[in-house]
C-alpha cells in the first residue's frame, strides 16, 4: 500500500481504505478461484494495482466518462481505476465466468458503485464508451478489430477516444500492423521499480 501513497500522495481517505481492502480481498478470493498466478499475489500492488494505474498516469478521466475493460481477469486495470476516479462508469467484461464473479463480489465488498461486470465477449458488446482500457489480453491488431466500433465519437478529454493499452516488451512490429499513428507512454518515467523497466500504455486513437 505504501508504494500506491508513493506515487499518488494525494488519495482521499476513502480511496485509502478501499487500496487497503483489495490484498485481504485478492488473497481471500484467490485461495478459492485463482485469478492471480500464486507468485504474483505477494507483489499485487507492485505488478497488478500500480501497473492498473499506469493509465492514471496518462489521462485523468473526467466525471462522466465511460470505461470499458475488455479481459479484465480478476479485475485488472479495472477495479484499480474504478477506486481512482469514483466519478467514472467503468464496464468491466471477460469470457470467463468465475473470474467475472471474483470481479463482481470485490467490487461489492468494496461498494463501488461505478462498476459494472459481465461475462461477454468483446465482439458482442454493443454499448460504445470514450475509452477502452486492457491489459495485455492479445496482439493489438486483432483487439482493435474487436473494439472498434465500441469507441464513442463524443470525445471531450485531451487524448481523443480510443483505446489504453498495458503493455511490455518491444512493440515496434505489432504496433506496425495497425496502420493507425499510436502514442507509447513508458511506465519507467512513472515508476522507479525494475517490474516497470519495459512495461507502457499504448495510446490508440480511434
Amino acid at each position: 500500500m505504501e508504494l500506491i501513497l508513493k506515487y499518488f500522495p494525494d488519495l482521499t481517505d476513502v480511496q485509502r481504505e478501499k487500496f487497503t481492502q483489495l490484498e485481504a480481498l485478492y488473497q481471500d478470493w484467490n485461495s478459492k478461484v485463482n485469478v492471480i498466478s500464486r507468485q504474483d499475489i505477494d507483489t499485487l500492488y507492485e505488478r497488478h494495482v500500480l501497473h492498473s494505474l499506469g493509465i492514471a498516469k496518462v489521462i485523468q478521466f473526467k466525471s462522466g466518462t465511460s470505461v470499458l475493460d475488455v479481459g479484465t481477469g480478476g479485475g485488472f486495470p479495472g477495479i484499480p481505476l474504478a477506486i481512482m476516479f469514483p466519478d467514472t462508469q467503468f464496464h468491466l467484461v471477460d469470457s470467463i465466468g468465475k473470474k467475472i464473479r471474483v470481479v463482481q463480489e470485490i467490487a461489492t465488498a468494496l461498494d463501488l458503485k461505478n462498476v459494472k461486470a459481465e461475462q461477454i465477449r468483446a465482439e458482442k458488446l454493443e454499448d460504445t464508451y470514450e475509452f477502452v482500457v486492457s491489459r495485455a489480453v492479445t496482439r493489438m491488431a486483432p483487439f482493435v478489430g474487436w473494439v472498434r466500433k465500441n469507441i464513442s465519437r463524443n470525445s471531450f478529454h485531451s487524448l481523443r477516444n480510443g483505446i489504453l493499452y498495458l503493455k511490455g516488451g518491444d512493440l515496434t512490429e505489432e504496433l506496425a500492423e495497425l496502420n493507425i499513428k499510436t502514442r507509447s507512454y513508458e511506465l519507467s518515467n512513472y515508476f522507479k521499480e525494475e517490474f516497470f523497466e519495459t512495461k507502457k500504455v499504448v495510446y490508440v486513437p480511434l
